[in-house]
């Protein structure tokens, strides 16, 4: 009797979970190996976290793990004795929670019974071997695969403009904001580079940990996430046509804000957002990306009302300041300070400052081709992959199947969630990734049979 096809998953956040479960749900007789190195396993970075005060910024009634059970959540929920309605925003850790119950839930159901295998291992290589694929790990195991998706999540930020080695090498700078303790932070002031959702997440942090601590936020327009305000309309606007360009979307917006709102207008726009992107030219999106996006992300990904409350109060107080503007220079002192200096945008003359510490809340890497990630370095490296027109991730097709140096989509090689940004944009939210995982795991299982 042959042996059942294999797909690996490389990833056990949102994405790389939600891969595998619906290759599980549909697969027949396809063996699943999970792939994670870190721990635990099937919350990512964005729902490893403990604290309650970081929130979804979706409602808790668009937050199903699946597309056809849209109130899957909610009812998980209930059954915590969590008194979280649709309308509400849960905590991130409570979605990790769920996911990890999805996950327990398929490994020990019959239909999965030796055809899930998670391995707390990271993937570093990745070549055409055999029937598919040989997959390297930090072990130094190799594991044979028919299929792979790479369900990579969010990169960790690059490193800001004015950190140099002897700063990074000090345990004045924290360089990845999703792995760290506040509390092993020196008592005094506190730089954050970068004024969106990571910040909020980080000063957050900081004030439950370290109260009353002076917080200061910079970025180059100092702009912050908005607030979600009240239920969506119960009959929304349409969304445009999607062959609308750049400026004809944001037209489009300003009329349908003047008549609904913004935050409505910006909700009706979502569905279109995949096409109006993968029409748009290259040029086009370069424009978007340099004139734009900063509007758009503080418009779009929102703050939940307890956390925007929060923020607030941290700013009304004085112990969070919002800056724009840019870092001049920054050098650690011989007593573990930071010296540094900043302009204010719009201003000639720099102003100096001084903080006990440097953390880098810029969010993650815009950039693939400055990626540190191993096996994103060995598939570049082997010509397997490349990056998208835009270095936003890497390169696919429409089926989400890698692109390789050559301009060929491969047959059984896939990604899925912020790895393919470049080819979708809006691909970072539950209700996006979701959608995009079931379909990438019908055509890793089409492509195996």
């Amino acid at each position: 009797m042959a042996s059942p096809p294999v797909i690996a998953v490389v990833g056990a956040g949102f994405s790389g979970v939600m891969t595998a479960l619906h290759l599980l749900r549909d697969g027949g007789a396809a063996r699943v190996i999970l792939l994670e190195w870190r721990s635990p396993v099937g919350l990512g970075a964005a729902y490893a976290t403990h604290n309650p005060s970081h929130r979804l910024n979706v409602r808790a009634g668009n937050m199903s793990a699946w597309p056809d059970r849209p109130g899957d959540f909610t009812a998980w929920m209930r059954g915590q004795g969590l008194d979280v309605g649709p309308g509400d925003f849960a905590t991130r850790g409570d979605y990790g929670r769920y996911l990890q119950g999805l996950l327990a839930e398929a490994a020990s159901g019959p239909e999965a019974a030796g055809r899930l295998v998670i391995a707390p291992d990271e993937v570093v290589g990745l070549e055409p071997g055999g029937d598919g694929w040989r997959l390297t790990t930090a072990m130094g195991r190799p594991i044979p695969a028919n299929a792979v998706v790479l369900a990579l999540g969010n990169p960790p930020p690059c490193r800001p403009a004015g950190v140099d080695d002897a700063l990074a090498a000090s345990p004045a700078y924290v360089a990845d904001p999703w792995r760290w303790d506040p509390k092993a932070l020196p008592p005094g002031p506190v730089l954050l580079l970068g004024t969106g959702l990571t910040m909020v997440d980080v000063a957050l942090s900081l004030e439950d940990a370290l109260p009353g601590r002076p917080i200061i936020a910079l970025s180059r327009r100092g702009l912050t996430p908005r607030e979600h305000e009240g239920e969506p309309p119960e009959h929304p606007p349409a969304a445009p046509s999607s062959d609308l360009s750049p400026l004809g979307a944001a037209a489009w917006l300003r009329r349908t804000a003047g008549v609904h709102g913004w935050r409505t207008a910006v909700d009706a726009l979502r569905p279109a957002t995949q096409d109006l992107w993968r029409g748009w030219s290259v040029a086009r999106k370069q424009a978007f990306l340099r004139h734009a996006r900063p509007f758009w992300d503080v418009h779009r990904h929102r703050l939940s009302p307890e956390v925007a409350a929060r923020l607030a109060n941290l700013r009304q107080a004085s112990r969070l300041k919002v800056a724009a503007g840019k870092i001049v220079r920054l050098d650690e002192g011989a007593d573990g300070r930071v010296e540094g200096a900043w302009r204010p945008r719009g201003e000639m003359d720099a102003q100096p400052f001084t903080v006990r510490a440097v953390i880098n809340a810029t969010g993650p890497t815009g950039d693939v081709a400055r990626s540190r990630e191993p096996l994103v370095l060995d598939l570049i490296r082997r010509g397997l992959a490349r990056p998208d027109p835009l270095r936003l991730g890497l390169d696919v097709d429409v089926d989400n199947r890698l692109v390789d140096v050559a301009g060929a989509a491969a047959a059984s090689l896939f990604a899925v969630g912020p790895a393919t940004r470049g080819a979708w944009w809006e691909i970072n939210a539950v209700p996006d990734i979701r959608g995009q995982a079931a379909r990438v795991a019908k055509a890793a299982l089409a492509a195996v049979r």
